[in-house]
């Protein structure tokens, strides 16, 4: 049997959530609502091409018309690991199951943890606190450039993040402190996501981060549907962080972005290349700059403008491609905190050869869309989800 889509592309709305999971309430999340709560706080969302593709007929958004005809298959998916952090929900969409959930540090790290990083790199640390990576700078940049320390902070997320100013502490010394506090967190008992490198340059007061971030993530606990495809000769084109993300597991090409609408740009030019495999973003900045900060007018204005850029990919889409739109878990910027949400996300589901879209069976696991992907390209996956491959034709 031929493959049914030459090129699958995927767009994770990272923390685009479409009210509370289930088991909400586990997670602190009761009434978590971040689609929801961002059009009632609005007045309403203007987002048209989502319209027309289904995004209100999964449930009403105010703002958003239902369609009579949606041009998409749509439905939800609930996360069926353990977690709501964006390496969980990204490793389950291709095709693993995370038992136990990343750590986070909401009071800091452990004094053995400093230490250890100290008596390493003979500078001290300073913050270690959950921190906005703006506003940390603001407050320690300038003591960070008379004594050199080094400004380790986390947020929400399960991250070590070292911020030094490039020419205070070299970005290779930068990056080998990076490397050397990874090999520290991969003990079990800190169970951290990602350590990050946050280079910036600037004077006190007029601080600016730079495009030298690095990421250093946890390698995937299993193959996912990634390593399947590029071991199959397929192309597995990273956009945004997912190479991060995944530590490289499973990519052929990566293209780095440096907002939302900048992947976007690397989405369409990825569309007009000649290629057989799959093309994935993550659109990172409804999380980073709009949940976390908890600025929902901000978030709304962002999810409009993601949308109008729709009409491009729409333009761009051939007869045998396939679109694919979901999010990771959410992040209610009206919910209490600064942490996601433990949320249903949506999933769109869309191609040229659809006549009128209709509702798909709710999705039990994220990873129905990595096994949907296998199917396709006749692959191996992990043994975990259903295609739904059948239910798109």
């Amino acid at each position: 049997m031929s493959k049914e889509f030459k090129r699958v592309f995927l767009i994770v709305m990272d923390s685009v959530g479409i009210g509370e999971s289930p088991d909400a309430e586990a997670y602190n999340d009761k009434g978590a609502d971040t689609l929801g709560h961002i059009a009632e706080h609005r007045g309403g969302l203007h987002m048209p091409n989502m319209g027309k593709l289904g995004l209100s007929n999964i449930r009403e958004i105010k703002g958003i018309e239902k369609a009579d005809k949606p041009l998409a298959h749509y439905t939800k998916m609930q996360e069926a690991s353990a977690g709501k952090d964006t390496m969980t929900g990204h490793w389950e969409i291709m095709g693993l199951h995370i038992d136990t959930p990343f750590q986070t540090f909401p009071e800091g790290f452990p004094d053995e943890v400093i230490q250890k990083l100290e008596e390493k790199t003979g500078r001290k640390v300073i913050a270690n606190k959950p921190a906005s990576g703006t506003e940390i700078l603001e407050e320690l940049g300038e003591e960070h450039m008379k004594d050199g320390s080094l400004i380790v902070y986390t947020s929400a997320d399960s991250v070590l993040q070292i911020a030094a100013h490039e020419e205070i502490v070299p970005l290779e010394e930068l990056y080998e402190i990076c490397e050397f506090a990874r090999e520290l967190m991969n003990d079990p008992k800190y169970m951290i996501g990602r350590v990050i490198a946050r280079p910036f340059v600037g004077e006190p007061g007029n601080f600016e981060r730079t495009a030298n971030r690095h990421d250093y993530a946890l390698k995937p606990f299993g193959r996912t549907v990634m390593n399947e495809l590029k071991d199959a000769d397929y192309d597995v084109l990273a956009i945004g962080k997912i190479a991060d993300i995944y530590d490289g597991e499973g990519v052929t090409k990566s293209l780095r972005t440096t907002s939302n609408m900048d992947g976007m740009d690397k989405l369409l030019q990825t569309m007009d290349m000649e290629f057989t495999g799959l093309s994935f973003v993550n659109l990172v900045d409804f999380d980073a700059k709009f949940g976390h900060r908890r600025d929902p007018q901000g978030y709304g204005d962002a999810l409009e403008e993601y949308d109008a850029r729709l009409t491009e990919v729409f333009e761009k889409l051939r007869e045998d491609d396939l679109l694919i739109i979901t999010a990771d878990h959410g992040n209610d910027p009206i919910h209490h905190g600064t942490d996601h949400t433990r949320e249903y996300v949506p999933l769109v589901v869309y191609h040229k050869g659809i006549e009128e879209g209709r509702e798909l069976q709710i999705r039990e696991t994220f990873a129905d869309i990595g096994e949907t992907v296998a199917d396709n390209f006749q692959v191996d996956s992990p043994k975990f989800g259903k295609s739904f491959l059948n239910d798109i034709k």
